[in-house]
């Protein structure tokens, strides 16, 4: 058992990672040293991965004791016009193939685009689509979670409400929840205290129960936003976002899981957010 209810890590491996052996098996191993316990490999552009190098890369994780997931390329869209979806599909599908087979446990995705339609029109196309996806998954005998992500824009498919549906709807599927996201969605600087932060807990508690907090996946870091929601992602210590107050609701709320960070000062802050969760924690 880990020492801590929650794992950090970073999206993508840490910026210091020495260039030999490099990659992905180059940034399991720093992520080890820098006393981090998970990373997301972010295949964020493609999946330009062999069986291989999968094997190696979960051979290496386990030696280090690093839990992965998969942040699956940028450009999927669970709304995405019947001449887009099956390439949509096919780069979630692959990211699920291939991050198992690198002993990844996870799959984030986003899951796409309103293009100016109610939320709950778009999630009748949705819903039946990553439906799909899961069940082929899991009769290939391939047990990942398929996580779509809580995005920063107001007209981005993935309000925390959405992604509980889609969770709630579907086996094999739970959110990944970005608190950074959710407090640059409205626009408006809320979503930014203790209050709220149990809130939206106590809302992911009511659809899926209690044990869906045992196993919380997280992204944060700082972040920029206007009145149409996320602009960029910031360092910790240039933002508003009070993770502190985050982290002291997901304690109050017995939560446990991973919390990865997008920074553009990756490891810094997620060492940052360890050393103040272990605090809070006691």
């Amino acid at each position: 058992m880990p020492k801590s209810s929650f794992l950090f890590g970073t999206v993508g491996s840490p910026t210091s990672t020495p260039k030999n052996p490099g990659g992905t098996v180059g940034g399991i191993a720093r992520t080890a040293e820098l006393g981090l316990g998970a990373l997301e490999l972010a295949w964020v552009q493609s999946v330009r991965v062999s069986e291989e190098k999968c094997a190696e890369i979960k051979a290496t994780a386990q030696k280090h004791s690093i839990v992965l997931s998969v942040h699956a390329p940028y450009f999927i869209n669970l709304n995405a016009n019947d001449i887009e979806w099956p390439r949509s599909r096919k780069r979630l599908m692959d990211a699920a193939h291939y991050g198992h087979l690198a002993g990844a446990t996870d799959v984030i995705f986003h899951p796409g685009s309103y293009f100016g339609r109610e939320a709950k029109e778009v999630l009748e196309m949705a819903l039946p689509r990553l439906r799909e996806c899961a069940q082929t998954l899991r009769e290939a005998g391939n047990p990942i979670t398929l996580r779509p992500e809580t995005m920063g824009k107001s007209a981005m498919l993935g309000s925390l409400e959405d992604t509980l549906v889609m969770a709630l709807e579907i086996e094999g599927v739970q959110p990944c929840i970005d608190f950074a996201h959710l407090h640059a969605r409205p626009g408006d600087g809320s979503g930014n205290s203790y209050d709220e932060w149990i809130a939206m807990i106590k809302l992911v508690k009511k659809q899926l129960g209690a044990s869906a907090l045992k196993n919380i996946h997280i992204h944060l870091s700082g972040i920029e936003y206007g009145p149409k929601g996320e602009k960029n992602h910031l360092p910790l210590a240039e933002a508003d976002l009070k993770y502190k107050e985050l982290f002291k609701a997901l304690h109050d709320s017995n939560c446990a899981g991973r919390i990865l960070c997008e920074s553009p000062e990756m490891e810094d802050d997620a060492l940052v957010m360890q050393k103040a969760w272990e605090k809070i924690k006691g």
